[in-house]
């Protein structure tokens, strides 16, 4: 404990020491004083704008606003330029500042992105996972120069003009992605299946090698019969290629068997080594006197333990990141009031005390829910109820009654939140049409909304709801597992910050 205090004591020391020297040679108008490195005075300098770049990058702004995003770039670079040349501090402050407003600027374009080229985005994400940038470059190319001039016309406001090029772009992606599933996946598995003779896989792992080609007629169907669709075929294809694989793989290993007399017990046995060291790693004691099911199930809880402390441990970092970032710009306000009367209490004084009460109430909210129910996680001041246990009937977007408590609960941590505003947003997974899944997302985030609206005090202008339709997923839509993840309702508290109206 006393290390801990000693270390933030130095690490004050060394703010403060930064900040006054900042604060120095923005009064004289000088380049920075030589007993101070560019890059301690970079970390604080850029600190805003370094923000406001990983916000956007994070957002995708480089591809969904570039415009925006490609001229604050070039000020945030001059600025670097220009620190290194040791030009005033003042010059440089004034191209991160206005950096910092291009940025958000080009953040906020990538919202309205989001909602306006929704079929566009994901056939691009189908694209890039089925590495159309590679065996369809051509096609691939053209799509992202259509998608960038979409963005762009959004950027200027053209939003007619935008969907009408997002529209092409869409075509050329879902073509692109259409021949590097081709490429990629089916002509792969069919070479593998016609060596399948050669090392007689057909002996060894017949039901295996037999699964892999009714797979491989099953995607090439669904490839000829639903062309604009293509998350089934890419999913059918792709299983293909790893039960064809897998099928020499099952030949090889019983082959060996069969050479070395091997028995079905060394089989078993040799199957409950990868177990075995798993579960000694979690410090579990293995055993298989009744199976494999036990020790599985024992693994699979100690995973889903160590997942939740890891969350609530990138949560906690996230708060403190804050606290400090806040209680830095509180020193440096404090530096600048020195000698004058300082307030009694400062709008960044007020910040530092609203985040401490936001989690407070995060902590409330989490607690008052199931993991059965949700989980709730913190994105900057935004909480986010993901609901896991709500439930709709397939295609439908109905809620059922035993769903009602659930809600209950999310109407409750809401008015944990005075003056909040609130989004829900729907997804689906990525089987099914495109347009019926938005629109089903749609469907199901407006229930929701109104549900809300109806059992508690909040208001139309205080909630919005959103589908984002198969365009978000948060797992792989590969799997059952995955689907059922991305198949969800969150709902999304904005809390009120009294920054946001400083």
């Amino acid at each position: 404990m006393f290390q801990t205090k000693r270390f933030l004591n130095v690490a004050l020391i060394i703010v403060i020491a930064c900040i006054t020297t900042i604060f120095v040679a923005h009064a004289t108008g000088q380049k920075l004083i030589e007993n101070t490195t560019v890059n301690d005075v970079k970390t604080t300098l850029f600190m805003d704008a370094n923000k406001a770049r990983s916000a956007a990058e994070n957002a995708h702004a480089d591809i969904l606003a570039p415009k925006n995003y490609g001229e604050a770039m070039k000020l945030y670079k001059e600025a670097e330029s220009d620190l290194q040349k040791g030009k005033k501090l003042e010059d440089i402050q004034s191209k991160l500042s206005e950096s910092c407003v291009l940025f958000q600027t080009a953040t906020d374009a990538t919202k309205l992105a989001d909602v306006t080229f929704p079929n566009s985005m994901k056939a691009r994400l189908d694209a890039q996972f089925t590495m159309a940038d590679r065996f369809s470059e051509k096609l691939w190319t053209e799509a992202e120069k259509k998608f960038s001039e979409a963005a762009r016309e959004l950027e200027d406001g053209d939003v007619n003009d935008a969907r009408e090029k997002a529209d092409e772009a869409e075509k050329l992606y879902r073509q692109a992605e259409l021949d590097a599933i081709k490429a990629n996946y089916l002509d792969s598995t069919r070479e593998l299946l016609g060596q399948a003779d050669k090392f007689d896989v057909k002996d060894y792992a017949p039901k295996t090698l037999q699964q892999a080609q009714q797979l491989v007629n099953q995607a090439e169907k669904e490839l000829n019969e639903n062309r604009y669709d293509t998350d089934v075929a890419r999913s059918l294809a792709q299983h293909a290629n790893y039960q064809a694989r897998h099928a020499f793989y099952l030949a090889k290993t019983i082959k060996q068997m069969k050479d070395k007399d091997q028995t079905w017990e060394d089989l078993m046995l040799a199957s409950e080594k990868p177990l075995q060291q798993i579960a000694e790693k979690a410090e579990l004691t293995p055993s298989f006197d009744t199976g494999f099911g036990k020790t599985t199930e024992e693994i699979v809880a100690y995973i889903d333990t160590y997942q939740k402390s890891v969350v609530g441990l990138s949560q906690n970092l996230n708060w403190y990141q804050q606290k400090t970032e806040l209680q830095d710009a509180r020193i440096a306000e404090m530096e600048n009031q020195f000698g004058s009367q300082a307030k009694e209490k400062s709008a960044l004084a007020q910040q530092i005390a609203n985040q401490a009460k936001t989690r407070e109430q995060f902590a409330n909210v989490e607690k008052s829910f199931t993991s059965k129910e949700a989980r709730v996680l913190r994105e900057g001041d935004d909480v986010i109820i993901r609901l896991v246990g709500l439930n709709f009937p397939s295609a439908e977007a109905t809620i059922e009654q035993q769903s009602f408590g659930l809600l209950t609960k999310v109407r409750d941590a809401i008015n944990a939140f005075p003056q909040c505003t609130v989004s829900v947003l729907g997804y689906t997974d990525s089987f099914g049409s495109d347009e019926k899944n938005l629109q089903l997302s749609k469907q199901r985030a407006d229930a929701v909304k109104q549900y809300i609206m109806a059992n508690s005090k909040i208001v139309a202008s205080q909630i919005e709801a959103i589908g984002y339709g198969e365009t978000k997923p948060i797992a792989s839509n590969e799997t059952v597992a995955g689907r059922a993840a991305n198949r969800r309702v969150d709902v999304v508290i904005h809390p009120w910050m009294m920054k946001d109206v400083l």
